[in-house]
C-alpha cells in the first residue's frame, strides 16, 4: 500500500509524490517573446509583493489587487514603448502605490483612516527603489495571514491564497479544483468582502493569536499541495503545477518565518513528497504505487532540500515535534530507503503513534494501520481499520476500503478484498485511481 499526504489538516494518508515540475509550457527561446507575455510573467512573479505593499496603505486586499491590476495595465502601455525597467517589481510597486496614495487622498475619511493606521501616509508607503529588491519584508507575511484568516471558509482561503500569493487566474484555479469559474469568482469576491466587512486587520498576529492563525496558513498550503499530489477528481491523478504552487508558497513562508519550526517542517514534508512525483505515474498516466516505484526517478535534490528543512525544524524547535514535523519525519523514512524493502516501518509506526497523540484523527489511525501491517502483520492492522469503519469522518473516504482490501488480500481472503476494492472504486472521484482499484478488484478473482 502506498502512502499519501494528509488531506485532513494537518495529517492524513495519501498515495505518494515526486519532483513538482510545472506543467505550464515555457516560450521557445529561439522565438522573440511577445512583450505582453513577458510583462504578464513578471507581474505573476511580482504581484504578491505589489499587492502586499499596497494593502499596507489601503488596508483592503480587494482594493489592493485592483490597484495592482491598474499598475499592470500601465506597464502594458509603457514597457513595450520605453523598455522593461531594470527593477520591474519596484516599478510595479511604485505605480500601484501612487494610485493607492491618490485613492486615499480622495477619500472623505482620509484623516480617520490615518488615525486607524496610526502613522503618516509618508510612513505607510514604500521607497521608490528598495535598497535590496530581493528582500522580503513583513508586508508579504501580512498578506499570507490575511488571505488565510479563519473568518473565511477553507475553500475561500484556498482560492484567495492562490489568487493573491500564487498569482493564478480565476480560470486556472477553477481548472485546478474542477469547479466552475463562476464558483471560484464568487468565493474570491465573497472572501474579499468578508475581510473588509469584518474589519480584519492587515497584520501578523503575535503570541497565542499567531499560533492559532499559523495553523490555518499551513493547512491551506498543504491542502493546495494535496489536490495536486492526489487529485480528488478528474482524469489525471497528479497536477504537478498545483504542487509547484504550494511548494513555492511553503518555501516563501519558511523564508518569511525562519524561527517557526512547523513552517520548516511543512516545507520539508512537501519537498519529500514532491521528490517522488516523476515515479508516481507510468508513461500513460496510470498510478504507480510506492512499492513498485522506480526510486532512481526520485528527485534527490528535493530529498536533500527536505532533509535540510527538517534539520532546520529540529534546530528551531523548543518542545515536542509538531504534526507537520512528525509527518515530515515519516516522509524522510521513505526518502532514505533505497528500496521498498529497506523502509524502516518500525520507525514509521512509532511516528504515527506519536502523531495520533499529538493530532488525533481517524485518518492518522488509518495511516498507522498501514505501518502496523508492515511491522506486526495484516491481522493487527485489520483490527485497527475495522475500528474505523463506523467513523463519520471516513464515511465516503475511498482509502478506507482500499486499505482494508489490501489487508484482506494479504490475509488470504480475496473475495472480501475484491468487494472492498470495488467499493473504493465507486467512492473515488478520480478516474485514474478508479481504474487502478478496479484492476485490483479483478485481480482478486484469480487469487
Amino acid at each position: 500500500m502506498e502512502q499519501q499526504p494528509a488531506s485532513n489538516p494537518p495529517p492524513a494518508p495519501a498515495p505518494d509524490g515526486g519532483p513538482a515540475s510545472d506543467s505550464r509550457s515555457a516560450p521557445d527561446a529561439r522565438v522573440a517573446p511577445d512583450p505582453r507575455v513577458a510583462i504578464e510573467t513578471v507581474f505573476r512573479l511580482e504581484s504578491p509583493r505589489v499587492i502586499a505593499a499596497v494593502a499596507r496603505v489601503v488596508r483592503d486586499v480587494g482594493i489592493a489587487e485592483e490597484l495592482a491590476q491598474d499598475a499592470l495595465v500601465a506597464a502594458l502601455e509603457q514597457w513595450p514603448r520605453d523598455g522593461v525597467p531594470d527593477n520591474p517589481g519596484a516599478w510595479l510597486t511604485a505605480a500601484a502605490r501612487h494610485r493607492a496614495v491618490d485613492l486615499v487622498r480622495r477619500r472623505e475619511n482620509y484623516a480617520r483612516k490615518l488615525r486607524e493606521i496610526g502613522r503618516s501616509l509618508d510612513e505607510a508607503v514604500l521607497p521608490e527603489e528598495p535598497a535590496d529588491p530581493d528582500a522580503i519584508d513583513d508586508d508579504l507575511l501580512r498578506l499570507v495571514f490575511t488571505a488565510c484568516h479563519p473568518v473565511l471558509s477553507a475553500e475561500a482561503r484556498i482560492a484567495l491564497t492562490l489568487r493573491l500569493l500564487g498569482g493564478l487566474s480565476t480560470p486556472e484555479i477553477a481548472r485546478a479544483f474542477l469547479v466552475p469559474e463562476a464558483t471560484v469568482a464568487q468565493r474570491i469576491v465573497r472572501a474579499k468582502k468578508t475581510l473588509a466587512t469584518r474589519n480584519v486587520a492587515f497584520e501578523v498576529p503575535y503570541g497565542p493569536d499567531r499560533e492559532a492563525r499559523l495553523g490555518s496558513v499551513l493547512d491551506v498550503i498543504y491542502l493546495i499541495f494535496n489536490e495536486g499530489y492526489a487529485a480528488t477528481a478528474g482524469d489525471d491523478w497528479l497536477r504537478p503545477a498545483l504542487c509547484e504552487d504550494a511548494l513555492r508558497l511553503a518555501r516563501q513562508l519558511a523564508a518569511l518565518m525562519p524561527k517557526e519550526p512547523e513552517v520548516h517542517a511543512l516545507a520539508s514534508l512537501l519537498e519529500f513528497q514532491a521528490s517522488r512525483t516523476a515515479a508516481r505515474t507510468a508513461a500513460d498516466g496510470r498510478p504507480v504505487l510506492l512499492e513498485h516505484q522506480d526510486r532512481r526517478r526520485w528527485n534527490r535534490m528535493l530529498v536533500a532540500r527536505g532533509v535540510a528543512a527538517l534539520d532546520r525544524a529540529g534546530a528551531t524547535s523548543t518542545g515536542a515535534p509538531g504534526p507537520y514535523a512528525l509527518q515530515a519525519a515519516v516522509a524522510a523514512c521513505h526518502a532514505r530507503a533505497r528500496t521498498y524493502g529497506d523502509t524502516d516501518w518500525e520507525a514509521i509506526a512509532t511516528l504515527y503513534g506519536l502523531l495520533a497523540v499529538r493530532a488525533p484523527s481517524p485518518i492518522v489511525e488509518l495511516n498507522r494501520a498501514v505501518a502496523v501491517s508492515m511491522t506486526e502483520g495484516p491481522g493487527p492492522a485489520l483490527e485497527i481499520v475495522d475500528g474505523l469503519v463506523t467513523e463519520p469522518a471516513l464515511r465516503g473516504y475511498h482509502l478506507l476500503p482500499s486499505v482494508r482490501g489490501d489487508l484482506l488480500l494479504r490475509l488470504g481472503r480475496p473475495a472480501e478484498a475484491r468487494a472492498e476494492f470495488e467499493r473504493a472504486a465507486e467512492l473515488t472521484g478520480n478516474q485514474r485511481e478508479r481504474e487502478l482499484l478496479r484492476e485490483r478488484a479483478e485481480a482478486c478473482r484469480g487469487t
